[in-house]
């Protein structure tokens, strides 16, 4: 609903960051002769007013809290053009740097939301509950990757979920029922029983290929989102899951099949030197593949445990994590008292 209404509101884009490189950059398309931010803002916000638009959105070049010229010229264009409302943008690579960051910002305006971005790296997001503590501002929205999909609505719960290393199972469904897989209700019978095996999330993995944007699926699995994806880039990650698959090539039927599959190995250590083998890599990746397996199994136990869990399908699992995220993420949040998120 809130799109469609958004695309009836006329909406400008005013560039006010005149940070000279990037007007080099632009210089090929754009002709330009103010260098002055507040005179483009000011002058910019009132012919846009005049033309009628209903949302204008400034875009200011960004500062740090040590840049005191640079703060006071934010403070120059928050008082000319006197917002309605003032979003920081919040690079969460910084870490617990994110926090002081967003302090001073908030002593020299009043932010009253924030955007989180670059949560596809290394960065885990917990600098972002610092934000929150610091301008008691809430999260809007959060930025996953460069292209526009990857830029998406807050969510507290999915958020907090996957900080503790517990996933975003609500979110992986979400993407599962968009590829309309044939074996969904099948994968949901074996889950039911609290049955996975290393076939299982050999085929998951193939499917998690498919779904893109890649960090952010991972992310959505319990186990694999912030261990995986803190190693390197995505790239490195993608080269990673296959790695691990091409284990999985030189497993064997009863290997493959078994509910306990990493019983099966640490019975027979042989097993383990078979497979390195067979894949080219050292027994130490075969053993770290097999804790990840075992994490995600384990979870997958516990829910086929849970009476009613699987009742209606895809939809009945989505309703019941839904619940089990929001008391999860209800509990941190009010152990550390975010509860602006």
């Amino acid at each position: 609903v809130l799109n469609a209404m958004l695309k009836e509101v006329c909406t400008a884009l005013l560039e006010a960051d005149v940070n000279i490189k990037l007007v080099k950059q632009l210089r090929e398309n754009v002709n330009y002769t103010e260098m002055d931010p507040v005179i483009i803002a000011s002058e910019g916000v009132e012919k846009f007013k005049n033309e009628n638009f209903e949302i204008i959105i400034v875009d200011t070049s960004g500062r740090h809290k040590q840049e005191d010229s640079l703060f006071e010229e934010m403070l120059q264009v928050a008082n000319a053009i006197q917002p309605d409302n003032i979003v920081y943008v919040m690079d969460a690579s910084i870490g617990q740097a994110c926090e002081a960051q967003a302090k001073a910002f908030k002593d020299k305006v009043d932010v009253a939301s924030v955007i989180v971005t670059k949560l596809d790296g290394h960065a885990k997001g917990g600098g972002a509950l610092s934000a929150v503590a610091a301008t008691k501002s809430p999260i809007i929205f959060i930025g996953t990757g460069e292209h526009i999909d990857d830029f998406e609505p807050f969510k507290t719960q999915p958020f907090i979920s996957k900080l503790l290393g517990m996933g975003d199972i609500e979110g992986l469904i979400d993407k599962v029922n968009e590829l309309k897989l044939d074996d969904n209700e099948a994968l949901i019978e074996k889950l039911k029983h609290g049955q996975f095996t290393l076939r299982d999330m050999y085929e998951q993995f193939q499917n998690i290929m498919k779904m893109g944007p890649f960090s952010q699926i991972l992310g959505m699995i319990p186990g694999f989102g912030t261990d995986f994806m803190s190693k390197g880039n995505e790239q490195e990650s993608m080269a990673r899951l296959k790695k691990l698959m091409t284990i999985m090539d030189s497993m064997n039927d009863q290997e493959l099949d078994s509910t306990d599959g990493a019983k099966v190995f640490s019975k027979q250590p042989g097993r383990i030197q078979r497979v390195a083998r067979g894949s080219g890599v050292s027994t130490r990746d075969v053993q770290e593949l097999l804790t990840q397996y075992t994490k995600f199994a384990q979870m997958v136990k516990k829910m086929g445990g849970i009476k009613g869990l699987f009742k209606g399908g895809m939809a009945g699992l989505q309703s019941m994590m839904r619940q089990f995220q929001q008391g999860a993420a209800g509990n941190m949040k009010g152990m550390m008292g975010f509860n602006n998120m």
